[in-house]
């Protein structure tokens, strides 16, 4: 089955949001086995839709709208796609009944327009809203599978997973099943990666392997075509077990984690904690902590510290090694990391100092960033030369100081 997926919504076209809807799912087809080939994106216009849709037929099987379901003039998608089919549209009992339970629950009065939402095709499966007021859509018709989602994320990714999922699941042409892990990787690129591995990308078949660069950092998808879950996952961890010989160093996690919920996770279950000194990040390693609920058993606090009168002053940095060592130096970010974390009183201690950019400072291009590491035992101080612009430099140096204290943890707990 090929898929296609239709965005709704002039706002997509001037900028005003991202197409975060088409990533979603994407991701969740290529779970169930099921190709994407082709993203499109249309105004509010009927015509031009039904343009989008004439194209789409000829090349796919499956076609997913997403948006243009409200109860406003421009939300056409329902009435647009009806009259192309030469379908009608009638009043979902249910659906209406959640609409007027919205109005009623919030004391306000229901506009007429708002019974819009309700209308779905004659005939067709309705994929229930649980989170908002217009349902979903699903319509075999001619051998094309039409599905319609609401745009709001909030709204499309759980009726999607719940009710979407399992009606395209009947389509299935076998019994098998799709059994898919991604592992992360941190301090290599795709490139990299790739090369590493590409006798292994060569020669797949089942399990597949798709390597995908992310946020500054690197993914592998792995998928597998099985009979049961257990099996999957059997197939998958041997393909596993041998990337990890090979670049396991930068393995940090499964799916959908991050680093920072990496290493809270570890923190936690070890009984650490981390305090943090910040310079060119500003305190954005704390924020990355702090946006994870538990912080406050992990995180005993932090400095930010970008003059050097803070350096010396809050965290003692003798003002000799500020002269001749300067401030973006080794010893600099090691007396940062163990400082903090005495005067803190927390088990590790993280100093961040470097140039960001895009100006040179103390002579050193932008970059040049040292990270340290105060464990209970001992300082490791982590020199890099990081490229892009100024805020890219910020965000890799967190993401590199959040590997290494995940990596030193872990170095901790085999002890």
């Amino acid at each position: 089955m090929n898929a296609e997926i239709i965005a709704i919504g002039s706002e997509l076209l001037l900028g005003q949001i991202a197409n975060t809807n088409a990533q979603f799912i994407s991701k969740r087809l290529a779970e169930q086995g099921i190709n994407v080939f082709y993203h499109s994106v249309v105004g509010d216009n009927s015509e031009r839709l039904v343009s989008v849709i004439e194209t789409a037929i000829q090349r796919s099987d499956l076609l997913i709208f997403t948006g243009g379901l409200g109860p406003t003039k421009d939300d056409l998608t329902k009435e647009t796609i009806a009259q192309y089919l030469g379908t009608s549209l009638v009043e979902n009992g249910e659906a209406m009944q959640q609409i007027n339970a919205y109005y009623k629950k919030t004391d306000q009065i229901m506009s007429e327009n708002n019974r819009r939402q309700a209308l779905v095709f004659d005939g067709a499966e309705v994929l229930p809203n649980k989170n908002g007021m217009a349902p979903g859509i699903a319509l075999e018709h001619d051998k094309k599978i039409y599905m319609l989602f609401p745009g709001p994320p909030k709204e499309l990714q759980p009726m999607f997973i719940n009710y979407g999922i399992p009606f395209l699941q009947q389509y299935r042409e076998d019994d098998s099943l799709i059994y898919s892990r991604v592992l992360r990787f941190y301090g290599i690129g795709e490139s990299s990666l790739e090369t590493k591995l590409m006798d292994m990308i060569d020669e797949q078949t089942n399990p597949t392997i798709a390597p995908l660069a992310g946020n500054f950092e690197v993914t592998l998808r792995l998928t597998a075509k099985c009979e049961t879950t257990a099996k999957g996952i059997e197939m998958i961890e041997k393909v596993e077990q041998k990337i990890f010989e090979r670049v396991g160093d930068c393995f940090y996690g499964y799916d959908e984690t991050t680093l920072a919920d990496e290493v809270m996770k570890t923190l936690k279950t070890r009984s650490k904690t981390v305090s943090c000194a910040e310079s060119l990040t500003g305190g954005s390693f704390g924020q990355e902590l702090t946006k994870i609920s538990g912080a406050g058993q992990v995180l005993k606090g932090g400095i930010i510290c970008y003059q050097n009168e803070i350096k010396k002053n809050q965290l003692k940095i003798p003002e000799q090694i500020l002269e001749q060592d300067g401030a973006v130096s080794e010893v600099c970010a090691k007396l940062m990391a163990e400082n903090v974390r005495e005067l803190f009183k927390s088990d590790y201690g993280i100093g961040f100092t470097g140039v960001a950019g895009p100006n040179e400072m103390e002579g050193k291009p932008p970059g040049t960033v040292f990270v340290g590491i105060a464990t209970p035992e001992e300082t490791f101080v982590y020199p890099l030369r990081l490229a892009g612009g100024r805020n890219a430099v910020r965000t890799r140096t967190v993401n590199y100081g959040l590997f290494y204290l995940k990596k030193l943890l872990e170095e901790g707990t085999k002890k």
